[in-house]
């Protein structure tokens, strides 16, 4: 299982543009998501993550290069994972429940809860909508796109989006967490994670393997 310490970034405004959190966390660590986990997915995109927070939300940039793009998916809570999709999939309390947060390259968003792939409720798109994200791809719909393309996309989530929680802060917290790239309906599909997955075939709900993130 991997760890990642996370740092608060400060601002001088509780929300910060999404230009000002995105260059941030152009200046924090990065993490890649390397994991080739299952042969016969053997595909690896180049993909890495940024991470850091404040008092209200939780800043995410992802930085991805890969042999084909496509980003078909507009509406909250469409399958995006059949895109170009970045996943971030996280347990903030201590219990079995965990949020899957999922991206499309133009900032397409599904949010689930449940406590296993068998239990899964999508989130209202109401509550999607308070998500802010940026794509360095824009926001109009994309075809497949057979050929090298760099993409980043910049997340702010706010606490309140833990709709089955209250959470009052972040700091000194110890949660777990998966990242993961991904591609299901790609001319080159892959599954590839941060921290380990080891199942017999693609299953990114497995929170038995989710790393850890220290908020400190």
């Amino acid at each position: 299982m991997k760890t990642i310490e996370v740092h608060r970034l400060e601002f001088n405004t509780d929300y910060p543009d999404l230009d000002s959190v995105s260059a941030a966390l152009d200046n924090v660590e990065k993490h890649n998501i390397d994991q080739i986990n299952w042969a016969e997915f053997s595909y690896k995109p180049e993909a890495a993550f940024s991470i850091g927070y404040t008092e209200h939300e939780i800043m995410l940039k992802y930085f991805i290069t890969e042999d084909c793009f496509k980003a078909e998916k507009t509406e909250s809570s469409q399958n995006v994972w059949e895109d170009s999709c970045v996943e971030f999939f996280v347990s903030p309390a201590d219990d079995a429940l965990y949020y899957n947060f999922e991206f499309n390259g133009i900032g397409t968003c599904l949010l689930g809860a449940g406590t296993s792939r068998a239990d899964r409720h999508r989130a209202d798109p109401r509550i999607i909508a308070g998500i802010r994200r940026k794509s360095s791809a824009g926001t109009l719909p994309v075809a497949e796109i057979n050929e090298k393309f760099t993409w980043t996309l910049t997340v702010a989530i706010p606490l309140n989006i833990f709709f089955h929680h209250k959470i009052q802060t972040l700091k000194g917290q110890d949660i777990k967490a998966n990242f993961y790239k991904c591609g299901d309906k790609l001319t080159k599909p892959h599954y590839v994670t941060w921290s380990p997955v080891k199942t017999e075939k693609p299953d990114f709900h497995r929170p038995q393997f989710f790393g850890t993130i220290k908020f400190r």
